[in-house]
């Protein structure tokens, strides 16, 4: 499903599920590696997962798209199977500098699929279709 992350961050991410699963948190270990993994988006993306700001839209068809409420208060729509998000940390700090794995949000995003908190909103395969057209935000 991640196939555009090394393998150490896909362990990271099963490490994380399985704590959160045990225990409903994570522990201080698995905080520092995401840190290290993840350099300065990890803190910020950890605060939009607290804040609830990951949503998971799916239409009947079975395509996903993930929006998320940046901090700023404007919405992205992400898309982790191609691995892009619209901001513009992901295009300065991943596409152009390639200085990062991904952005905050995209980062929020497999951090809430891990702990099984990501909100999820079903929508029609016409909205889908503005949605990934980008003629329409839900």
């Amino acid at each position: 499903m991640r196939s555009f992350l090394p393998e150490v961050a896909e362990q990271l991410f099963q490490d994380i599920q399985k704590s959160h699963q045990e225990t409903s948190q994570i522990p201080d270990d698995l905080l520092i590696a995401l840190k290290f993994v993840f350099g300065p988006c990890a803190l910020p993306a950890l605060d939009l997962v607290d804040q609830r700001s990951v949503t998971c839209l799916s239409s009947p068809s079975g395509r996903k798209a993930f929006q998320v409420m940046g901090g700023s208060g404007r919405l992205y729509t992400c898309f982790v199977s191609c691995h892009y998000c619209p901001c513009p940390a992901f295009a300065y700090t991943v596409l152009r500098r390639n200085e990062g794995l991904l952005c905050k949000h995209i980062l929020a995003v497999y951090l809430c699929q891990a702990m099984g908190v990501t909100q999820q909103y079903s929508v029609s395969d016409q909205e889908m279709s503005a949605l990934l057209s980008g003629t329409a935000a839900l």
